[in-house]
């Protein structure tokens, strides 16, 4: 008996733990896109800024998945969690586009595009930070 209760109690504080370690949490995904928001906009190369736009959209990609602290107690079809979502298609598509800009080598017109992202943060945060 306390063999089995012991490997179910090991069970569950692994089974916790995996799930708490599969994805980032939104502010850590938070962080990289800060993190490489700030990469993209003194980069002086192509690579370096595609390299951050490639951060930033896969930490916007595990963002969408989550869960802001203000919406938990949202379902996840509400217009709400519908909105947040909407957002970070919306910021997607933002750095989609910049990654097509250097792509082609046009690092100036890339980060200029990199701009438009503060105004879908601000418009954002305003609604769910």
């Amino acid at each position: 008996m306390r063999k089995h209760l012991i490997s179910m109690l090991t069970m569950s504080i692994l089974l916790l733990s995996s799930v708490s370690a599969m994805a980032n949490d939104t502010a850590e995904d938070m962080d990289i896109l800060v993190q490489n928001y700030n990469s993209v906009l003194t980069a002086k190369e192509a690579e370096t800024l595609k390299t951050a736009l490639t951060n930033m959209r896969a930490a916007a990609l595990d963002a969408k998945k989550g869960v802001p602290p203000k919406l938990e107690k949202e379902s996840a079809d509400s217009e709400a969690m519908k909105d947040y979502r909407q957002g970070f298609d919306i910021l997607i598509g933002q750095i989609e586009g910049a990654m097509k800009l250097a792509d082609e080598g046009k690092v100036d017109e890339a980060k200029a595009a990199a701009e438009e992202f503060k105004a879908t943060r601000n418009e954002y945060h305003k609604k769910y930070r």
